[in-house]
This record gives structure tokens, C-alpha cells and sequence, in this order.
């Protein structure tokens, strides 16, 4: 990928869009353009969250091994980002990306996100509002799977009263 194109790129991420064109310039000169194929691994739970991914081409299938079983727990495709739970929380990856299909991503390192990211109060806003709808995704999801099992409940919280 050109310099030019990633740029390009990072300025249509809701994220960077409100980035200034010398922060942006930064951000592409510092990130790996990356190709991945069908099926292969991009991140594997439990390593360590140091990169921050945005989807050029293609798409991702975010997935959780629970019990011998592979459960699907998202996808995401062109122009998304993912990563920035681990960078941000300093925290191990919480699950296995792969590729499906061809795969181009740009890869950015995890303390030039974050020192962009603090730098910037639309940015910050900008990944709050990512991790704000990733939230109700999985509660939605979660309900769902509590509908579909109604033996499970959910616990009984105190009433405010006592």
C-alpha cells in the first residue's frame, strides 16, 4: 500500500477522521501494510495485545474457543478496527481473529494508538463510541442466548429498597 493510500484510509476510520493531516501522516508512516489469506490466524487469544488492526480489504472472523468448540463471537470487514481493547487495557487478546478470504490490513503499533489516541479528545470519543457499541452487541448477545436457555436466569439483584 502506498503512503498516500493509507492515509487515505485512516482518514475515512471514524476514529482518525478528526486527526490532523500531520497526525495522520504519522500514523501511516508508522503502520505495516499486511496480507493475510483465507483461514489464517491474525491474533490468538492469550498473546499479547500490542497492535491495533484496520480493515483495508476483506473481512475478519472474531472467535472464542469455549470447551473444544469454536464459537463465532463476530465479523468484522473493510474500514473496522479491532485490537484496541488489548492495547488499551494493557491486557492479553481476548480471542482468535482469522482471515476469511483475502485479508489487507494495516497494522498499528499499540503505543502509537494510544499516544494518538490520548492526544486527541475526538479520537478518544471516537473509540469510546467502537467499545460503547461493541458493549451492547454482546449484551444483545448475550440475552439472546439467555432467551434461548430460559432454565438459565439471570441472578436476582437486591431490590433498592433492601
Amino acid at each position: 500500500m502506498r503512503y498516500a493510500d493509507a492515509v487515505a484510509l485512516l482518514r475515512t476510520i471514524p476514529v482518525f477522521a478528526s486527526l490532523d493531516a500531520a497526525s495522520l501522516k504519522l500514523l501511516a508512516f508508522s503502520s505495516s501494510y499486511l496480507t493475510f489469506h483465507d483461514g489464517e490466524m491474525l491474533c490468538r487469544e492469550g498473546e499479547a495485545g500490542d497492535s491495533v488492526f484496520v480493515i483495508e480489504a476483506g473481512e475478519v472472523v472474531i472467535s472464542k474457543s469455549q470447551d473444544g468448540q469454536c464459537i463465532k463471537v463476530a465479523q468484522l470487514g473493510c474500514r473496522d478496527l479491532f485490537g484496541e481493547m488489548a492495547v488499551i487495557c494493557n491486557l492479553p487478546r481476548t480471542a482468535d481473529v482469522h482471515a476469511r478470504g483475502t485479508l489487507k490490513v494495516l497494522k498499528i503499533e499499540g503505543d502509537v494508538f494510544l499516544q494518538l489516541v490520548t492526544a486527541n479528545p475526538d479520537a478518544a470519543l471516537g473509540v469510546m463510541r467502537v467499545l460503547s457499541k461493541r458493549l451492547m452487541h454482546f449484551t444483545r448477545l448475550y440475552q439472546s442466548m439467555q432467551y434461548a436457555h430460559p432454565e438459565d436466569s439471570y441472578p436476582q439483584l437486591p431490590s433498592a429498597g433492601g
